[in-house]
């Protein structure tokens, strides 16, 4: 084996010998890296967090692909495309179509659903409008449709010998006084219409109650059915279907009897009728499908009333109407004076003891005109006015104000619910009238994958003939691409699950199945850390699928840090030796088995000569508990928790067990509306004990520190701050009258106005991707001379900006308000990134150590609890070492620290264990073990404890 950086690779290197080369990748922190990777086999690149995985991977190889890709369009087409940089690199050869899966990629549309990204459900809606069986919604009989021939046929053989009239409908059900109507009628030659059951003759000017629901058919004809009247009864059959809109009635003269035909979907006993299915009418994402209540979310924000009356033992004049406040002066004050003198009751008076009537006038207004007494001078007034009420009010600041400020003050009396219309199925009432086997589409996407499969097995066998011969194509590509979820690990997902509430792993699992799916060949795929949100027991599972992808013909690059993958793999390259301006090297490449030999320290903990130790004895806590009771959202099957304060509380489990539900979704939002008021509202639970015993929640994630390129570790952190306040007490800034301020780069006077404080300037190339180049004026410094003059230790404020954290760290030594903020990023293993180094080119695992950062340098009182979820995502081997390191730091204060987490580095250090499962989906949501690690192995029924076992070698 030899290291890729030294290799010489001949100028006619070919593809054909089954390399892709690349040759001086200088992206951000690479060191002019020279690397070859095996074209159709799996290739894993791990290393250190920030010693240029990603850069390697993504940006410079999955960019060069893209890029080559956008230039065979046409310059015309090119100038409508977004900008696609260069990435810096010598040259590239060997390179095939390439497709990213990467984690960023979570659509966060509500209306995006698992079944609508794998494309299930578009078969399935296909399924349900070319095999689906109509039933009528309001009698639940089968829906008839027939030929003019087989009406004519029926109408002979069931009225035979009867004098019937032939009717046409035109209004079923609905209010209004029809006048036009009938006007239209008259002209065209008819002269009587069965109104509301009764044979009406039309007169001029005619018109109804308009506030009644009515029922008119228009009459065509009376006759006696018999061989004589055949050719009468067919024209006006044709004259019925006509005004009728495809829909006629036959009344039976003398019992009164009526029946409906029609050339539509129609109900035969009530005569509603469905319009022809097609598959937009099965799509909550199409006016034709969607519910017009909720438009299709599944989901309505309705006024939560006990959000508007948290207490009705207060009165309103002590705030009792939480919209309201306490009392005041003003007008709504004086409304509900009046109100008040009409139904009994004073400003004084508690809530719960306001009469019913008067309640409802004060939250929902009333109609009735009420007379004003008081004014703002305490002059007797006698004002009548209406009063539209409190929820009015409140639903016209979140619907009609453009004010963010008065649409965030209204959403904290909104609550999400389940649209009452649909019952959250999404779909108009007669979409989910049509069934296939007796279940509905909407029904259908509420089971979970494996629950899917099950149902389709044999589904040919439950079919009519003609079912059959439509749907064996479609149940077909159905089957396969439920069979590729399967394989990735995704059972306990279903269909109508929206991909905002999916993890990034799981959406990369999600679109990796759609890509074994897709069956394309000679393809590179790209993944970033597939294995994210996956369970031990389902990493083989992953591992074959990626096998899958590779046996058909692909080359396979996944950056990971799993050992099972890495071990797996057909060749691994191993960045370093450090992170940032240390790493950008190819430390190793080779096998697994040559990597192991190599002797870098991610072969060290391959081989266990390195290792994170097991703690020689678990921390006892201070004895207090924080007891969560009765937690129903999502899976969870009425768990109830408690977690022990004082310790590190790792909450296991396989994929789609509860976790997040457990955690995120109702743990976080419990202690996020006690501390902070948040408006978010946590899944239904009976009670939480013990708030007392914390003062304060911490939720720590991977989520970018800031969305633009002027967000950066000192920015985020605060410690930007107290930098730009000791540059402005320098003597030569006093002199200068600058203030803080003039050393910013976000805002006028001492930044380069040409760069605006980027540093960067963005030239536009027309139908070429944008260039940025360092600003002229300033070099890339962000200040302009004036600013830069100001200097502390001989460095200007821009020099700091470009030290390291290490380097930050020694600078300013002798102000502790600085180095005290510096040290701590330092300790989470973070000293060779810049001060000023953009937050975009942050990973996920260096934004999340930041943020525990910022967390380390404030003051705690040791009673916070910090939340992460996954930490280790992107860490490597070492990054988790140090990464437990600050993690036990905050624990050793009194903190309590609970970590949604798969690895098992961090399951075996932990002080409490809790592994939801034992299964995902319906089939999880339970505690089934807790404990400390040694008393979780003993589980025999917990998939964790089996792989901790492994783990800790017992």
């Amino acid at each position: 084996m030899q290291k890729a950086d030294n290799i010489h690779t001949p100028e006619n290197q070919t593809e054909e010998e089954g390399l892709i080369v690349v040759h001086g990748a200088r992206v951000h922190n690479l060191q002019n890296v020279n690397v070859e990777i095996p074209r159709n086999k799996l290739t894993v690149i791990t290393g250190l967090s920030g010693s240029g995985k990603s850069s390697l991977a993504f940006d410079t190889i999955y960019a060069e692909g893209q890029r080559r890709y956008i230039e065979t369009f046409s310059a015309y087409a090119r100038s409508f495309l977004g900008n696609m940089e260069r990435p810096d690199v010598d040259l590239i050869t060997g390179l095939s179509p390439v497709i990213a899966i990467e984690q960023k990629t979570t659509n966060k549309n509500p209306r995006s659903t698992v079944g609508t990204v794998t494309e299930i459900y578009d078969f399935l809606r296909l399924l349900y409008a070319r095999a689906g069986e109509a039933f009528s919604y309001n009698t639940g009989e089968k829906m008839v449709k027939y030929t003019d021939d087989q009406i004519l046929n029926l109408i002979k053989s069931s009225f035979s010998g009867k004098r019937i009239l032939i009717l046409a409908p035109v209004v079923k059900g609905r209010k209004g006084h029809y006048r036009e109507l009938f006007e239209q009628i008259l002209k065209k030659g008819f002269l009587n219409a069965r109104i509301d059951g009764v044979v009406t003759e039309l007169k001029a000017a005619m018109r109804l109650d308009r506030y009644k629901n009515h029922f008119i058919e228009i009459v065509i004809d009376r006759l006696l059915v018999d061989e004589a009247s055949d050719k009468r009864l067919h024209d006006s059959l044709q004259i019925a279907m006509r005004n009728g809109h495809g829909i006629c009635m036959i009344l039976d003269h003398d019992s009164q009897v009526a029946k409906y035909y029609s050339r539509q979907l129609m109900c035969p006993t009530t005569g509603i009728s469905y319009n022809e299915p097609a598959p937009h009418n099965f799509s909550f994402n199409s006016p034709q499908g969607a519910c017009p209540k909720c438009n299709g979310l599944g989901m309505i924000s309705e006024i939560d009333l006990e959000k508007i009356v948290p207490d009705n033992t207060k009165s309103i004049q002590n705030g009792g109407i939480a919209p309201l406040g306490s009392h005041k002066n003003t007008l709504v004050f004086w409304q509900i004076e009046a109100l008040g003198d009409m139904f009994g009751f004073t400003l004084k008076t508690p809530i719960k003891d306001i009469p019913e009537d008067g309640l409802n006038a004060i939250l929902f207004g009333t109609n009735e005109r009420i007379q004003l007494k008081n004014s703002p001078l305490g002059v007797s007034m006698n004002y009548m006015m209406t009063y539209e009420g409190v929820i009015k009010y409140i639903d016209a600041q979140k619907d009609d104000n453009p004010s963010q400020k008065a649409q965030k003050w209204a959403n904290q009396f909104v609550r999400e619910t389940t649209c009452p219309e649909c019952n959250g199925q999404r779909l108009k009432k007669e979409s989910l009238y049509f069934r296939i086997d007796n279940k509905n589409i909407s029904e259908l996407a509420g089971l979970d994958i494996s629950e899917l499969s099950q149902w389709l097995e044999n589904l040919e066998d439950r079919l009519s003939d003609r079912q059959r011969k439509i749907a064996v194509e479609v149940v077909k590509e159905i089957r396969d691409r439920i069979r590729f979820l399967l394989d990735v690990g995704l059972k306990y997902l279903s269909l109508d699950r929206t991909s905002r509430t999916l993890s990034g792993g799981e959406t990369q699992r999600i679109r990796l199945a759609t890509q074994i799916g897709s069956q394309l060949v000679n393809v590179l795929y790209i993944l970033d850390e597939p294995s994210i949100g996956l369970h031990h027991r389902d990493n083989l599972r992953l591992i074959n699928s990626l096998e899958q992808l590779r046996d058909t013909g692909n080359s396979v690059i996944v950056v990971e840090h799993d050992k099972d993958m890495m071990m797996n793999a057909d060749y691994v390259i191993d960045m370093g030796p450090f992170a940032g301006v240390h790493g950008g090297h190819v430390v190793a490449a080779g096998t697994p088995e040559e990597v192991l030999k190599a002797g870098t320290l991610t072969s060290k903990y391959l081989s266990g000569e390195a290792q994170i130790a097991i703690p020689g004895k678990r921390r006892k806590g201070n004895g207090k508990i924080l007891s969560l009771k009765g937690c129903t959202g999502n899976n969870l099957k009425n768990v109830s928790v408690d977690f022990p304060l004082g310790k590190m509380i790792c909450i296991t489990g396989v994929s789609g067990s509860g976790k997040s539900s457990l955690i995120n979704s109702t743990l976080q939002p419990i202690l996020s509306q006690h501390f902070y008021g948040s408006l978010k509202d946590p899944l239904p639970y009976s009670e939480i004990i013990g708030l007392s015993n914390i003062d304060k929640v911490v939720q720590v994630d991977q989520s970018p520190l800031g969305r633009t390129p002027r967000s950066n570790p000192v920015t985020y952190t605060g410690v930007f701050s107290d930098i730009r306040n000791l540059f402005a007490q320098l003597p030569e800034a006093k002199i200068r009258a600058y203030q803080p301020g003039r050393f910013s780069f976000n805002v006028k006077g001492g930044r380069c106005e040409d760069c605006q404080g980027g540093g960067l300037k963005q030239i536009e190339m027309n139908f070429l991707p944008d260039v940025y180049v360092h600003c002229d004026t300033c070099n890339g410094r962000r200040y302009n001379r004036e600013t830069l003059e100001v200097r502390y230790k001989g460095k200007s404020i821009g020099d700091v900006l470009d030290m390291t954290i290490n380097q930050g760290v020694e600078f300013f030594e002798h102000i502790p308000s600085i180095a005290h903020k510096l040290k701590t990023i330092q300790d989470v293993g973070l000293g060779y990134i810049t001060l000023g180094q953009s937050s975009t080119t942050l990973s996920g695992g260096e934004s999340q150590r930041v943020k525990l950062a910022t967390e380390l340098a404030k003051k705690d009182t040791g009673q916070t609890m910090y939340i992460l979820d996954e930490p280790t995502t992107g860490l490597h081997f070492e990054d988790i070492r140090v990464l437990l390191e600050v993690l036990n730091k905050l624990v050793d204060r009194g903190n309590t620290v609970v970590v949604i987490e798969h690895n098992m580095d961090v399951i075996k250090v932990s002080d409490h264990v809790i592994d939801i499962g034992p299964e995902g989906g319906k089939e999880g949501g339970r505690v089934v073990c807790f404990g400390t690690p040694e008393e979780i192995i003993l589980n025999a029924e917990s998939f964790t404890a089996k792989y901790l076992k492994l783990e800790m070698g017992l």
